[in-house]
């Protein structure tokens, strides 16, 4: 009997070790076929674009077609599910913007973003400029909330749709200044801007460099800039600590997730390889193109910012009492 079960036990061992040898075989001539790159959002925006170039650079450095595939809708809840429910083996990714931590919290999503993936690196960050139409009374931010404390609820400020990022960022402006402004939703950013410039309304919190051609012709006022520094691209206007309005922290941050059960070797490789093509100085310059800013980390770097995102994003909608706006 003793026998009997030492040879079971050999056969058990041997089996164990043949299936870790074929997962480790496996991870390391990872990538072997296509890799399937999700975005929930449609073709040409922020998140498509630099979809496209993370493709292309990994198609160059793997020899395995890396290919997009745009998957609009739902408030990017129809993308996000399809990665969320797709094998775990490195085959499919998806690259998110804030929305991953937002609409969760407003809508009722058939995923966890935390527990249902596996971070496998942030990409870029791109800060913002909170601009004032010129007929607003005020020409620095500490003079526009005293503008606004004494008009309480008379000015508006636009965003690119209800229940985003910089839908939440105002709000928290409303909070840490004490002010009380009104939501005007746009169907994206462009519309918003146009409005803003028309004088429709009376700010917007837009990406650097959609205002930058604004503010140096003297079309719009650019009061702060969020971030840690001042934008090189706008030197002369400070950033929101500078400007009196400390502890205010807006950027949107792109990353690269994985569904969860992903293989730590595979996530460390993919992580890896996002960093090395970031460090590329064409890279680097595409996405300063399209005001974004090279913004690498470690999966356990992403996973914390994620879950401090979720968990700030969430007290800002309980204390504006944001709902959700179709």
């Amino acid at each position: 009997m003793i026998k009997f079960t030492l040879s079971l036990m050999r056969v058990v061992v041997a089996g164990v070790l043949m299936v870790l040898a074929a997962s480790a075989s496996a991870q390391q001539a990872y990538p072997s076929k296509p890799v399937r790159f999700i975005t929930a959002f449609a073709a040409g925006g922020s998140t498509d674009i630099i979809a496209r170039l993370i493709g292309r650079k990994l198609t160059e450095s793997w020899g395995q077609p890396v290919l997009v595939d745009n998957r609009p809708g739902g408030n990017t809840m129809v993308g996000t599910d399809a990665a969320a429910k797709s094998t775990p083996d490195g085959y499919t990714i998806i690259l998110v913007g804030a929305s991953h931590n937002l609409v969760p919290l407003l809508l009722k999503a058939p995923y966890d973003p935390i527990k249902d993936f596996a971070p496998v690196a942030t990409v870029a960050k791109s800060e913002f400029v909170l601009l004032l139409n010129p007929a607003v009374q005020a020409n620095n931010l500490k003079e526009f909330i005293a503008y606004a404390k004494a008009r309480p609820g008379q000015l508006n400020y636009a965003t690119p749709g209800a229940g985003g990022g910089q839908h939440l960022a105002h709000e928290l402006i409303n909070l840490l200044a004490g002010i009380k402004t009104q939501h005007i939703p746009y169907k994206g950013a462009g519309p918003a801007l146009t409005d803003l410039l028309g004088g429709q309304v009376d700010m917007f919190l837009s990406t650097i460099v959609a205002a930058i051609p604004h503010v140096k012709s003297g079309k719009l006022k650019a009061l702060a800039v969020s971030g840690e520094k001042r934008s090189s691209a706008l030197p002369a206007v400070p950033t929101f600590d500078e400007a009196g309005l400390s502890g205010l922290r807006i950027r949107a941050v792109f990353g690269i997730l994985a569904p969860a059960g992903t293989p730590k070797a595979i996530v460390n490789k993919l992580s890896a390889e996002v960093a090395k093509l970031l460090a590329q100085p064409d890279f680097e310059e595409k996405l300063t193109g399209q005001g974004l800013e090279p913004f690498i980390s470690t999966p356990e770097q992403y996973a914390a910012l994620l879950k401090e995102g979720l968990a700030s994003n969430a007290r800002i909608i309980k204390n504006a009492n944001i709902k959700f706006e179709n």
